[in-house]
Protein backbone atom coordinates (compact mmCIF):
# COMPACT_ATOMS: atom_id res chain seq x y z
CA UNK A 1 0.00 0.00 0.00
CA UNK A 2 1.32 3.56 -0.79
CA UNK A 3 0.07 6.29 1.64
CA UNK A 4 -0.70 9.40 -0.17
CA UNK A 5 0.45 13.21 1.48
CA UNK A 6 -3.27 14.68 2.84
CA UNK A 7 -3.69 18.06 1.35
CA UNK A 8 -6.55 20.70 1.18
CA UNK A 9 -8.24 17.73 2.62
CA UNK A 10 -7.72 14.84 0.24
CA UNK A 11 -5.03 12.49 -0.08
CA UNK A 12 -1.93 13.91 -2.99
CA UNK A 13 -0.07 10.78 -3.93
CA UNK A 14 3.58 11.56 -5.29
CA UNK A 15 5.97 10.54 -8.36
CA UNK A 16 8.37 9.03 -4.90
CA UNK A 17 8.00 6.91 -1.98
CA UNK A 18 10.29 5.61 0.01
CA UNK A 19 9.71 2.18 2.23
CA UNK A 20 8.77 1.94 5.99
CA UNK A 21 10.61 -0.88 7.59
CA UNK A 22 9.92 -2.71 10.94
CA UNK A 23 13.27 -2.33 12.61
CA UNK A 24 12.50 -5.34 14.95
CA UNK A 25 12.36 -7.27 11.45
CA UNK A 26 13.75 -5.84 8.44
CA UNK A 27 11.79 -8.16 6.62
CA UNK A 28 8.88 -6.74 7.54
CA UNK A 29 7.55 -3.76 5.61
CA UNK A 30 4.54 -1.60 6.93
CA UNK A 31 4.07 -0.02 3.57
CA UNK A 32 5.34 2.99 1.25
CA UNK A 33 5.04 6.09 1.86
CA UNK A 34 4.39 9.42 -0.73
CA UNK A 35 7.35 11.39 -0.67
CA UNK A 36 6.04 15.10 -1.21
CA UNK A 37 7.72 17.80 -3.86
CA UNK A 38 8.93 21.31 -2.81
CA UNK A 39 5.28 21.93 -4.91
CA UNK A 40 3.40 19.81 -2.58
CA UNK A 41 4.68 22.14 0.05
CA UNK A 42 3.17 25.57 -1.74
CA UNK A 43 -0.23 23.71 -2.59
CA UNK A 44 -0.39 23.16 1.66
CA UNK A 45 0.30 26.35 2.75
CA UNK A 46 -2.22 27.60 0.10
CA UNK A 47 -4.41 25.09 1.62
CA UNK A 48 -3.68 26.15 4.62
CA UNK A 49 -3.90 29.98 4.26
CA UNK A 50 -7.43 29.38 2.61
CA UNK A 51 -8.56 27.54 5.57
CA UNK A 52 -7.13 29.83 7.98
CA UNK A 53 -9.66 32.71 8.53
CA UNK A 54 -12.46 30.58 8.80
CA UNK A 55 -10.65 28.20 11.15
CA UNK A 56 -9.80 31.14 12.92
CA UNK A 57 -13.05 32.49 13.27
CA UNK A 58 -14.51 29.25 14.65
CA UNK A 59 -16.25 29.49 17.87
CA UNK A 60 -14.76 27.44 20.83
CA UNK A 61 -16.85 24.93 21.04
CA UNK A 62 -15.99 23.90 17.70
CA UNK A 63 -12.69 23.63 17.82
CA UNK A 64 -13.16 21.46 21.61
CA UNK A 65 -15.60 19.48 19.54
CA UNK A 66 -13.36 18.25 17.38
CA UNK A 67 -10.27 17.47 19.36
CA UNK A 68 -12.18 15.36 21.95
CA UNK A 69 -13.73 13.36 19.17
CA UNK A 70 -10.30 12.77 18.11
CA UNK A 71 -8.72 12.18 21.56
CA UNK A 72 -11.79 10.07 22.03
CA UNK A 73 -10.74 7.77 19.01
CA UNK A 74 -6.93 7.38 19.81
CA UNK A 75 -7.68 5.87 23.46
CA UNK A 76 -10.58 3.77 21.82
CA UNK A 77 -7.81 2.42 19.81
CA UNK A 78 -5.07 2.55 21.55
CA UNK A 79 -4.05 -1.02 21.39
CA UNK A 80 -4.25 -1.16 17.58
CA UNK A 81 -2.41 2.20 17.17
CA UNK A 82 0.17 1.38 19.69
CA UNK A 83 1.21 -1.95 18.13
CA UNK A 84 1.53 0.41 14.63
CA UNK A 85 3.31 2.52 16.67
CA UNK A 86 6.11 0.29 18.32
CA UNK A 87 6.25 -1.35 14.49
CA UNK A 88 7.76 1.42 13.10
CA UNK A 89 9.94 3.23 16.15
CA UNK A 90 10.75 -0.52 18.16
CA UNK A 91 9.98 0.55 21.06
CA UNK A 92 8.44 -1.91 23.30
CA UNK A 93 4.39 -2.58 23.40
CA UNK A 94 3.36 -0.98 26.04
CA UNK A 95 5.80 2.27 25.50
CA UNK A 96 4.16 2.18 22.20
CA UNK A 97 0.30 1.78 23.77
CA UNK A 98 1.74 4.61 26.86
CA UNK A 99 2.52 6.76 23.60
CA UNK A 100 -0.63 6.59 22.11
CA UNK A 101 -2.37 7.10 25.75
CA UNK A 102 0.09 10.11 26.16
CA UNK A 103 -1.13 11.88 22.20
CA UNK A 104 -4.85 11.35 23.44
CA UNK A 105 -4.08 13.31 26.79
CA UNK A 106 -2.93 15.82 24.71
CA UNK A 107 -5.24 16.00 22.51
CA UNK A 108 -8.09 15.72 25.61
CA UNK A 109 -6.19 18.79 27.51
CA UNK A 110 -6.45 21.44 24.59
CA UNK A 111 -9.94 20.41 24.03
CA UNK A 112 -9.99 21.90 27.25
CA UNK A 113 -7.44 24.84 26.36
CA UNK A 114 -9.82 26.11 23.24
CA UNK A 115 -12.59 26.72 25.58
CA UNK A 116 -10.30 28.65 27.91
CA UNK A 117 -9.19 31.48 25.75
CA UNK A 118 -8.68 33.91 27.86
CA UNK A 119 -7.75 38.18 27.60
CA UNK A 120 -7.56 41.41 30.02
CA UNK A 121 -9.62 44.20 30.59
CA UNK A 122 -7.33 46.71 32.25
CA UNK A 123 -8.09 50.54 33.29
CA UNK A 124 -5.83 52.74 31.35
CA UNK A 125 -3.28 55.22 33.29
CA UNK A 126 -5.37 57.92 31.11
CA UNK A 127 -8.62 59.29 32.43
CA UNK A 128 -11.86 57.88 30.43
CA UNK A 129 -9.58 54.83 28.43
CA UNK A 130 -10.08 51.03 28.70
CA UNK A 131 -7.17 48.32 27.52
CA UNK A 132 -7.97 45.24 26.28
CA UNK A 133 -5.69 42.29 25.48
CA UNK A 134 -6.87 38.98 23.92
CA UNK A 135 -4.98 36.37 21.98
CA UNK A 136 -5.26 35.57 18.32
CA UNK A 137 -4.26 32.64 15.87
CA UNK A 138 -0.42 33.47 14.24
CA UNK A 139 -1.51 32.11 11.23
CA UNK A 140 -0.04 29.37 8.82
CA UNK A 141 2.57 27.62 11.39
CA UNK A 142 4.39 24.43 9.79
CA UNK A 143 5.82 21.44 12.37
CA UNK A 144 8.45 19.56 12.12
CA UNK A 145 8.59 16.39 14.58
CA UNK A 146 11.44 13.67 14.99
CA UNK A 147 11.18 9.83 15.03
CA UNK A 148 11.63 9.01 18.69
CA UNK A 149 7.99 10.04 19.68
CA UNK A 150 6.01 9.55 16.32
CA UNK A 151 2.66 10.61 17.69
CA UNK A 152 3.16 11.95 21.26
CA UNK A 153 5.22 14.99 19.49
CA UNK A 154 2.74 15.68 16.53
CA UNK A 155 -0.20 15.55 19.09
CA UNK A 156 1.86 18.28 21.43
CA UNK A 157 2.67 20.26 18.25
CA UNK A 158 -0.79 20.14 16.09
CA UNK A 159 -2.82 20.08 19.02
CA UNK A 160 -2.41 23.85 20.65
CA UNK A 161 -1.92 24.53 16.80
CA UNK A 162 -5.16 23.68 16.10
CA UNK A 163 -7.19 24.96 19.82
CA UNK A 164 -5.36 28.90 19.47
CA UNK A 165 -6.72 28.54 15.75
CA UNK A 166 -3.98 28.48 13.80
CA UNK A 167 -3.52 25.97 10.19
CA UNK A 168 -1.43 23.64 10.25
CA UNK A 169 1.40 21.96 7.66
CA UNK A 170 3.14 19.16 9.34
CA UNK A 171 6.14 17.29 8.67
CA UNK A 172 6.87 14.34 10.63
CA UNK A 173 10.46 12.55 11.03
CA UNK A 174 10.89 9.85 7.39
CA UNK A 175 11.90 7.31 9.55
CA UNK A 176 8.53 6.86 10.96
CA UNK A 177 5.25 8.21 8.62
CA UNK A 178 3.00 5.89 9.79
CA UNK A 179 1.89 6.76 13.22
CA UNK A 180 1.73 11.02 11.84
CA UNK A 181 -0.09 9.85 8.78
CA UNK A 182 -2.98 7.71 11.04
CA UNK A 183 -2.74 10.91 13.61
CA UNK A 184 -3.79 12.83 10.92
CA UNK A 185 -6.63 10.77 9.54
CA UNK A 186 -8.04 10.59 12.86
CA UNK A 187 -7.66 14.69 13.48
CA UNK A 188 -9.09 15.42 10.10
CA UNK A 189 -12.53 13.04 10.19
CA UNK A 190 -13.26 14.43 13.51
CA UNK A 191 -14.54 17.29 11.66
CA UNK A 192 -11.28 19.84 10.64
CA UNK A 193 -11.99 21.62 7.81
CA UNK A 194 -10.13 20.74 4.52
CA UNK A 195 -7.19 22.98 4.50
CA UNK A 196 -6.50 23.40 8.14
CA UNK A 197 -4.35 20.34 8.91
CA UNK A 198 -1.80 19.34 6.17
CA UNK A 199 0.47 16.28 5.80
CA UNK A 200 3.50 16.64 3.79
CA UNK A 201 6.38 13.50 4.32
CA UNK A 202 9.52 13.49 2.50
CA UNK A 203 12.88 14.59 2.96
CA UNK A 204 13.87 17.38 5.87
CA UNK A 205 16.61 18.57 3.34
CA UNK A 206 13.85 19.68 1.01
CA UNK A 207 10.60 19.45 2.61
CA UNK A 208 11.62 21.03 6.24
CA UNK A 209 13.32 23.31 3.75
CA UNK A 210 10.62 24.34 1.98
CA UNK A 211 8.45 24.92 4.67
CA UNK A 212 11.38 27.39 6.29
CA UNK A 213 11.43 29.21 3.01
CA UNK A 214 8.24 29.80 2.60
CA UNK A 215 6.46 33.36 2.83
CA UNK A 216 3.59 32.32 3.76
CA UNK A 217 4.07 30.27 7.38
CA UNK A 218 4.60 32.68 10.19
CA UNK A 219 6.46 30.28 12.06
CA UNK A 220 8.21 27.14 12.70
CA UNK A 221 7.97 24.56 15.83
CA UNK A 222 11.32 21.72 15.29
CA UNK A 223 12.32 18.89 17.54
CA UNK A 224 15.87 17.13 16.64
CA UNK A 225 19.20 18.06 16.75
CA UNK A 226 20.78 21.04 17.96
CA UNK A 227 22.91 20.77 14.27
CA UNK A 228 19.32 21.23 12.40
CA UNK A 229 17.90 23.35 14.33
CA UNK A 230 20.36 25.83 14.75
CA UNK A 231 19.71 26.03 10.56
CA UNK A 232 16.29 26.61 11.36
CA UNK A 233 16.51 29.35 13.59
CA UNK A 234 18.73 30.87 11.32
CA UNK A 235 16.62 30.29 8.59
CA UNK A 236 13.63 31.61 10.11
CA UNK A 237 15.81 34.88 11.16
CA UNK A 238 17.05 35.34 7.44
CA UNK A 239 13.31 34.56 5.98
CA UNK A 240 11.11 37.49 4.82
CA UNK A 241 9.11 38.15 6.44
CA UNK A 242 11.21 36.86 9.46
CA UNK A 243 9.43 33.58 10.99
CA UNK A 244 8.53 33.09 14.40
CA UNK A 245 10.57 30.18 15.90
CA UNK A 246 10.31 27.19 18.37
CA UNK A 247 13.02 24.73 18.93
CA UNK A 248 13.56 21.29 21.44
CA UNK A 249 17.08 20.27 20.39
CA UNK A 250 18.25 17.36 22.74
CA UNK A 251 20.02 16.92 25.47
CA UNK A 252 23.00 15.41 27.22
CA UNK A 253 21.36 15.02 31.29
CA UNK A 254 22.87 14.36 34.36
CA UNK A 255 21.43 12.07 37.11
CA UNK A 256 23.58 12.41 40.38
CA UNK A 257 23.55 9.65 42.87
CA UNK A 258 24.72 11.19 46.30
CA UNK A 259 25.99 8.83 49.36
CA UNK A 260 22.92 8.74 51.10
CA UNK A 261 20.77 7.99 48.00
CA UNK A 262 18.66 4.84 48.61
CA UNK A 263 20.03 2.59 46.28
CA UNK A 264 17.41 0.81 45.11
CA UNK A 265 15.65 3.66 43.91
CA UNK A 266 18.77 5.13 42.21
CA UNK A 267 19.36 1.86 39.96
CA UNK A 268 15.62 1.55 39.11
CA UNK A 269 15.45 5.56 38.25
CA UNK A 270 19.20 5.22 36.28
CA UNK A 271 18.30 2.38 34.18
CA UNK A 272 14.77 3.70 33.21
CA UNK A 273 16.26 6.70 32.23
CA UNK A 274 18.89 5.32 30.62
CA UNK A 275 17.93 2.56 28.53
CA UNK A 276 13.84 1.97 28.68
CA UNK A 277 12.80 3.55 24.96
CA UNK A 278 16.29 1.93 23.94
CA UNK A 279 17.77 5.25 25.50
CA UNK A 280 16.28 6.94 22.09
CA UNK A 281 15.11 10.34 24.46
CA UNK A 282 16.05 13.62 24.34
CA UNK A 283 15.64 13.36 28.27
CA UNK A 284 17.52 10.08 28.58
CA UNK A 285 20.26 9.86 31.57
CA UNK A 286 23.45 9.35 29.38
CA UNK A 287 25.59 10.66 32.80
CA UNK A 288 25.74 8.80 35.62
CA UNK A 289 27.51 11.05 38.14
CA UNK A 290 28.01 9.15 41.85
CA UNK A 291 29.75 9.98 44.40
CA UNK A 292 32.27 8.14 46.01
CA UNK A 293 31.60 6.06 48.51
CA UNK A 294 27.92 4.54 47.44
CA UNK A 295 30.23 4.04 43.84
CA UNK A 296 31.07 0.67 43.41
CA UNK A 297 27.86 -0.25 45.04
CA UNK A 298 25.70 1.67 42.53
CA UNK A 299 27.56 0.61 39.61
CA UNK A 300 27.58 -3.28 40.67
CA UNK A 301 23.83 -3.40 41.51
CA UNK A 302 23.20 -1.13 37.92
CA UNK A 303 24.85 -4.24 36.38
CA UNK A 304 22.89 -6.94 37.67
CA UNK A 305 19.73 -4.71 36.82
CA UNK A 306 20.56 -4.37 33.13
CA UNK A 307 21.77 -7.91 33.15
CA UNK A 308 17.71 -8.64 33.75
CA UNK A 309 16.68 -6.62 30.70
CA UNK A 310 15.23 -8.67 27.97
CA UNK A 311 16.16 -7.30 24.83
CA UNK A 312 14.08 -8.04 21.85
CA UNK A 313 11.55 -7.74 19.06
CA UNK A 314 9.13 -4.44 20.25
CA UNK A 315 6.03 -6.50 19.75
CA UNK A 316 7.61 -9.57 21.79
CA UNK A 317 5.77 -10.10 24.98
CA UNK A 318 8.08 -9.34 27.88
CA UNK A 319 10.71 -7.66 25.94
CA UNK A 320 11.97 -4.67 27.83
CA UNK A 321 14.37 -2.82 25.52
CA UNK A 322 13.42 -3.23 21.45
CA UNK A 323 15.82 -2.23 18.80
CA UNK A 324 17.70 0.92 17.74
CA UNK A 325 15.51 2.70 14.89
CA UNK A 326 17.37 1.84 12.00
CA UNK A 327 20.76 1.17 11.19
CA UNK A 328 22.35 4.75 10.66
CA UNK A 329 21.66 4.87 14.29
CA UNK A 330 23.13 1.87 15.07
CA UNK A 331 26.07 2.48 13.27
CA UNK A 332 26.21 6.03 15.61
CA UNK A 333 25.83 4.08 18.78
CA UNK A 334 28.43 1.64 17.76
CA UNK A 335 30.82 4.70 16.63
CA UNK A 336 30.82 5.88 20.12
CA UNK A 337 31.40 2.89 21.95
CA UNK A 338 34.67 2.39 19.57
CA UNK A 339 35.46 6.61 20.45
CA UNK A 340 35.10 5.75 24.47
CA UNK A 341 37.15 2.72 24.47
CA UNK A 342 39.95 4.76 22.98
CA UNK A 343 39.78 8.08 25.35
CA UNK A 344 40.24 5.50 28.40
CA UNK A 345 36.61 4.67 29.31
CA UNK A 346 35.94 0.87 30.66
CA UNK A 347 33.05 -0.67 28.50
CA UNK A 348 31.84 -2.34 32.10
CA UNK A 349 29.38 -4.00 30.86
CA UNK A 350 27.05 -4.27 27.30
CA UNK A 351 27.91 -3.36 23.35
CA UNK A 352 27.43 -5.80 21.83
CA UNK A 353 25.08 -6.27 18.86
CA UNK A 354 22.65 -8.93 19.55
CA UNK A 355 20.96 -11.41 17.17
CA UNK A 356 17.56 -12.65 17.45
CA UNK A 357 15.18 -14.55 15.73
CA UNK A 358 14.41 -11.84 13.45
CA UNK A 359 16.58 -9.87 11.99
CA UNK A 360 16.46 -6.10 13.58
CA UNK A 361 18.69 -3.46 14.66
CA UNK A 362 19.51 -4.70 18.13
CA UNK A 363 22.11 -3.24 20.42
CA UNK A 364 22.65 -4.61 24.44
CA UNK A 365 22.93 -2.01 26.76
CA UNK A 366 26.18 -0.50 27.16
CA UNK A 367 27.43 1.12 30.38
CA UNK A 368 30.86 3.11 30.59
CA UNK A 369 32.85 3.20 33.68
CA UNK A 370 36.13 5.45 34.69
CA UNK A 371 34.88 8.61 32.77
CA UNK A 372 35.51 12.11 32.84
CA UNK A 373 32.99 15.17 31.91
CA UNK A 374 35.75 16.11 28.89
CA UNK A 375 35.33 12.79 27.39
CA UNK A 376 33.18 12.56 24.07
CA UNK A 377 30.96 9.98 25.50
CA UNK A 378 29.82 12.55 28.10
CA UNK A 379 29.49 15.51 26.35
CA UNK A 380 27.84 14.42 22.87
CA UNK A 381 24.28 13.17 22.73
CA UNK A 382 24.80 9.84 21.50
CA UNK A 383 20.83 8.68 20.98
CA UNK A 384 20.79 5.08 21.83
CA UNK A 385 21.53 2.26 24.47
CA UNK A 386 24.25 4.02 26.02
CA UNK A 387 25.53 5.42 29.71
CA UNK A 388 28.42 6.88 30.99
CA UNK A 389 29.32 7.10 35.32
CA UNK A 390 31.45 9.34 36.24
CA UNK A 391 32.82 9.29 39.66
CA UNK A 392 32.98 12.90 42.06
CA UNK A 393 34.12 13.55 45.50
CA UNK A 394 30.76 15.23 47.17
CA UNK A 395 27.26 16.82 46.23
CA UNK A 396 29.56 20.43 45.32
CA UNK A 397 31.48 18.22 42.49
CA UNK A 398 28.32 16.44 41.17
CA UNK A 399 26.55 19.82 40.89
CA UNK A 400 29.34 21.55 38.92
CA UNK A 401 30.00 18.44 36.85
CA UNK A 402 26.27 18.41 36.15
CA UNK A 403 26.18 21.78 34.73
CA UNK A 404 29.27 21.26 32.57
CA UNK A 405 27.56 20.70 29.83
CA UNK A 406 26.34 22.62 26.77
CA UNK A 407 22.51 21.11 27.35
CA UNK A 408 20.44 22.13 29.97
CA UNK A 409 16.99 19.74 28.98
CA UNK A 410 16.57 17.59 32.22
CA UNK A 411 18.56 16.83 35.38
CA UNK A 412 17.88 13.90 38.34
CA UNK A 413 19.28 13.23 41.56
CA UNK A 414 18.80 10.69 44.08
CA UNK A 415 18.78 11.57 47.58
CA UNK A 416 17.61 11.28 50.91
CA UNK A 417 18.31 15.14 51.99
CA UNK A 418 15.82 17.63 51.71
CA UNK A 419 19.04 20.01 51.57
CA UNK A 420 20.98 18.91 48.94
CA UNK A 421 17.13 17.79 47.00
CA UNK A 422 16.60 21.51 47.71
CA UNK A 423 19.52 23.13 46.38
CA UNK A 424 20.27 20.98 43.33
CA UNK A 425 15.84 21.96 42.50
CA UNK A 426 17.22 25.27 42.39
CA UNK A 427 20.72 25.29 41.08
CA UNK A 428 20.87 22.74 38.48
CA UNK A 429 20.61 24.29 34.99
CA UNK A 430 17.84 22.21 33.20
CA UNK A 431 14.49 23.31 32.25
CA UNK A 432 13.24 20.53 34.06
CA UNK A 433 14.25 18.78 37.53
CA UNK A 434 13.42 15.08 38.83
CA UNK A 435 14.40 14.26 42.55
CA UNK A 436 14.39 10.52 42.93
CA UNK A 437 13.06 9.90 39.82
CA UNK A 438 13.93 8.88 36.33
CA UNK A 439 15.17 12.57 34.02
CA UNK A 440 12.71 11.36 31.19
CA UNK A 441 9.30 11.25 32.02
CA UNK A 442 6.88 14.45 32.30
CA UNK A 443 3.33 14.68 32.82
CA UNK A 444 1.41 16.40 29.32
CA UNK A 445 -0.54 19.49 31.13
CA UNK A 446 3.18 21.15 32.02
CA UNK A 447 5.73 23.01 30.27
CA UNK A 448 8.41 21.01 28.68
CA UNK A 449 11.42 22.49 27.81
CA UNK A 450 15.26 23.06 28.95
CA UNK A 451 18.08 25.92 28.83
CA UNK A 452 21.01 26.52 26.95
CA UNK A 453 21.33 24.35 23.35
CA UNK A 454 18.67 22.16 24.43
CA UNK A 455 15.73 24.48 23.76
CA UNK A 456 15.11 27.90 22.06
CA UNK A 457 11.66 29.72 22.06
CA UNK A 458 8.64 29.45 23.93
CA UNK A 459 7.58 26.11 26.01
CA UNK A 460 5.83 23.27 24.87
CA UNK A 461 2.73 21.53 26.40
CA UNK A 462 0.27 22.58 28.83
CA UNK A 463 -1.07 26.24 28.62
CA UNK A 464 2.68 27.79 28.24
CA UNK A 465 2.07 26.36 24.53
CA UNK A 466 0.12 29.47 24.02
CA UNK A 467 3.11 31.88 24.07
CA UNK A 468 4.37 30.57 20.56
CA UNK A 469 1.25 29.87 19.30
CA UNK A 470 -0.62 32.76 19.70
CA UNK A 471 -0.07 36.37 19.48
CA UNK A 472 -0.83 38.99 22.16
CA UNK A 473 -3.25 42.32 20.89
CA UNK A 474 -3.49 45.31 22.77
CA UNK A 475 -6.72 47.58 21.80
CA UNK A 476 -6.97 51.02 22.82
CA UNK A 477 -10.85 52.52 23.96
CA UNK A 478 -11.78 56.01 24.47
CA UNK A 479 -14.99 55.99 26.19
Amino acid sequence: MIYANFIDGREVQSADAVENVNPSDTDDVIGQFARAQPKDVDDAVAAARRALPGWAASLPGERHDILRRAADEIFARKEELGRALSREEGKTLAEGIGEVVRAGQLLGFFAGEALRLSGELLPSVRPGVEVGMTREPLGVVGLITPWNFPIAIPAWKIAPALAWGNAVVFKPAELVPHSAWLLVDILNRAGLPKGVLNLVMGQGSRIGQAMIDHPDIEAISFTGSVATGRRIAAGCVAATPMKKVQLEMGGKNPFVVLDDADLEVAVEAAVNGAFFSTGQRCTASSRLIVTERIHDRFVAALIDKIDSLRVGHALKEGTQIGPVVDQGQLEIDQRYLEIGRREGATLKHGGRRLEQPTAGFYLEPALFTEVNNGMAVAREEIFGPVAAVIRVRDYDEALAVSNDTEFGLSAGIATTSLKYASHFRRHAQAGMVMVNLPTAGVDYHVAFGGRKASSYGAREQGAYSREFYSIMKTAYVAS
